[in-house]
C-alpha cells in the first residue's frame, strides 16, 4: 500500500504516465524534430523562477567565476537547460532502439580500442563515468556490444519510475545494481573478467573522501577506487555528449593507472582525485551538458561517510 501523501502520489503518477507516453510518441516523430521539441521545453523551463535554476547559476558561478563573465555564466546556464532537454529526449527515444544498427544512426563511439586494450589484461574493467550528457545511453551501447556491464545507481523515489529505469538499463543484458548494495557481486563480476559502470560525480550518502573538484573540496564516492584496489581491474573513463552534428558521441578514454604506495588511505584519496580530475576535464569540454542542478558541494568536511 502506498502511504505517501496524495500530492506526491499524484505527482509521481503524472511523471510516470508522461514518460510512458513520451516513449510511445518518440517512435512516431523524426529525431531532429524530437530533440528540437525537448530543447524548447528546456528553454520554457528556464524562463520560470525555480530553486533548480538558481542552483545551476550558483554552481556555474562557483566553477567558472574566474573564467567567465556574469553574462557568459547566465548564457551557459540557459544552454544547460536546453541540453538537459535534448539529452533527456534522446534517452527516452532510445527505448525504441533494438539493434546496434539502430544505435549507429545517432551514436558514434570513439576509442573502443581503449576498452579492448584494458580488457585484454583479463582483470575486469571499471567504466568510470559521470552525469554528463545522455549518460544512460552508454549502458545501451555497452550492452548491445555484449559487454553486459553491472551498472551502479541510486534508486528513484517512486517504485514505478525506478522499475522503468531498471528495465531500461537491463533491457539488453546490463545488470542494474543499487548503490551501496551487492559489493560482493561486483567484485565477483570483475574477478570473472566482467565489467562494472560507476558514476562518482555526485555528493551521495555513501563512503566518500574529499577531493578537489573545480578548485573546491567535494565529498566524492570512493566505490570505484575501492573496487579497483581490491580487484586490480582496469579503470576506463567513458563519457557521452551531444555534438553540433546532432550525433551523440561516446568517448572511451585510455585506462587510468592506479597509484599504489602501500598506504591504503593515501591511495584511496589520491586515486579518487585522479579519477575526479578526468571527470572534471570532460565536464570542462562540455560544460553545458553536466547536471549543475545537483548540490555537488553540499557535504562539509566532517559530514562525509567514512
Amino acid at each position: 500500500m502506498d502511504n505517501r501523501p496524495l500530492r506526491k502520489r499524484i505527482k509521481y503518477a503524472s511523471i510516470y504516465w508522461s514518460v510512458r507516453f513520451m516513449i510511445f510518441l518518440s517512435g512516431l516523430v523524426p529525431r531532429r524534430l524530437w530533440l528540437a521539441f525537448f530543447g524548447c521545453f528546456g528553454k520554457i523551463a528556464y524562463a520560470f523562477p525555480s530553486v533548480y535554476k538558481e542552483r545551476v547559476i550558483f554552481h556555474l558561478g562557483l566553477a567558472f567565476s574566474r573564467e567567465l563573465s556574469v553574462k557568459e555564466i547566465l548564457a551557459l546556464s540557459k544552454r544547460v537547460y536546453v541540453m538537459i532537454g535534448k539529452n533527456a529526449g534522446d534517452i527516452i527515444r532510445s527505448r525504441n532502439a533494438k539493434t546496434l544498427g539502430d544505435l549507429d544512426k545517432f551514436i558514434k563511439v570513439h576509442g573502443y580500442e581503449n576498452f579492448e586494450a584494458a580488457t585484454a589484461k583479463d582483470k575486469g574493467v571499471i567504466f568510470l563515468t559521470g552525469h554528463l550528457g545522455a549518460f544512460d545511453l552508454q549502458i545501451t551501447v555497452m550492452s548491445m556490444r555484449g559487454l553486459k556491464p553491472n551498472i551502479i545507481g541510486t534508486p528513484l523515489k517512486d517504485d514505478r519510475l525506478n522499475d522503468l529505469l531498471f528495465d531500461f538499463r537491463n533491457a539488453h543484458g546490463a545488470v542494474a545494481v543499487e548503490r551501496g548494495k551487492e559489493t560482493f557481486r561486483l567484485i565477483k563480476a570483475l574477478k570473472s573478467k566482467g565489467s562494472v559502470a560507476i558514476l562518482i560525480d555526485q555528493d551521495t550518502k555513501v563512503k566518500s573522501r574529499f577531493v578537489n573538484f573545480f578548485g573546491m573540496p567535494a565529498a566524492t564516492p570512493v566505490g570505484a577506487t575501492v573496487l579497483a584496489m581490491k580487484t586490480g581491474a582496469a579503470v576506463v573513463p567513458t563519457f557521452i555528449y551531444l555534438g553540433d552534428d546532432h550525433y551523440q558521441h561516446m568517448e572511451i578514454l585510455p585506462e587510468i593507472p592506479l597509484v599504489l604506495t602501500g598506504d591504503e588511505e593515501k591511495d584511496l584519496v589520491s586515486n579518487t582525485q585522479r579519477f575526479t580530475d578526468v571527470i572534471e576535464e570532460a565536464i570542462r569540454r562540455h560544460p553545458d551538458q553536466w547536471v549543475w542542478l545537483h548540490e555537488r558541494w553540499k557535504t562539509k568536511p566532517g559530514e562525509e561517510i567514512v
